[in-house]
């Protein structure tokens, strides 16, 4: 019985933590969407890490680059005017060129839908 609850607590900590960068990623989309010319692409990225489909090695270099796009603290700080998100844009960039044969169809229309809800 005791290794059940771990086991739901576990599942439970995981949904709390997937949830809270999931809320952290749209927020940091929505403020950068402005500055990230590729911005469809980085949402297609994000839909292509969490697809299941997705090979193990895509998804590792996907989750670290959107991992360096949410966080607060990076080497050039996304409050700095006009030079925020430069940082933060060849990180993507390089890890969407590296996994783009991964990333699908669905994956950019799924992007291009979230987008459009905005």
């Amino acid at each position: 019985m005791a290794a059940k609850t771990r086991s739901e607590n576990a599942d439970r900590t995981i949904d709390a933590n997937e949830s809270e960068v999931r809320e952290k990623f749209w927020r940091t989309a929505k403020r950068a969407a402005r500055h990230v010319p590729f911005m469809d692409e980085v949402v297609a990225a994000y839909y292509c890490a969490l697809d299941r489909n997705t090979p193990f090695r895509a998804k590792a270099i996907l989750l670290a680059a959107l991992g360096y796009f949410i966080l607060p603290a990076d080497t050039i700080p996304d409050v700095v005017l006009g030079l925020g998100f430069t940082d933060d844009i060849a990180v993507l960039t390089a890890a969407i060129t590296a996994v783009r044969a991964h990333m699908t169809p669905a994956h950019r229309l799924a992007a291009k839908r979230a987008l459009a809800e905005g």
